[in-house]
């Protein structure tokens, strides 16, 4: 079974290269800065120690305040996982770097996270819409799209 690494383990291991990049851990989840998200995401794949080579999903939530966007990190050569989470701020234009440089599968899940939740994954080789069609009006998940 994969072990799941406790949050304030990996801040720490983050910290120690990207010091400015973590805003809060709980138990397994850390948060880190929108701006920083590409370059923790490098960290943790490259540093041999973590190893993160695998993106098993990403995902988003929206807060009505805010968008969260999930990423569950494993490493098959260690047989560990990581949670990162990313708050950001604003309705109308809410973006994050791309890791699709890192992870050819997040192509797909940005694709997705955006469709729906109106989540701009700048850098994105091909951000179009991959479940509603062209010309749909805004983004069907969004809780103001929904009438919340």
């Amino acid at each position: 079974m994969t072990a799941q690494l406790p949050g304030e383990e990996v801040a720490r291991r983050i910290r120690e290269t990207l010091p400015d990049a973590v805003e809060e851990t709980q138990g397994i989840d850390v948060w880190i800065r929108p701006e920083a998200i590409l370059d923790v995401c490098r960290f943790l794949k490259t540093d041999q120690a973590l190893g993160m080579d695998y993106l098993v999903s990403l995902t988003a939530v929206d807060y009505i305040d805010h968008f969260e966007v999930v990423y569950h990190l494993t490493s098959l050569d260690h047989n560990h996982a990581a949670v990162l989470k990313a708050r950001v701020y604003g309705r109308e234009a809410p973006a994050l770097p791309s890791v699709t440089s890192l992870w050819l599968g997040a192509e797909l899940q940005e694709r997705e996270a955006w469709d729906l939740m109106g989540v701009d994954f700048t850098g994105h080789p091909n951000m179009k819409r991959i479940l509603t069609w062209e010309g749909f009006p805004g983004h069907a998940l969004q809780k103001s799209h929904l009438g919340g």
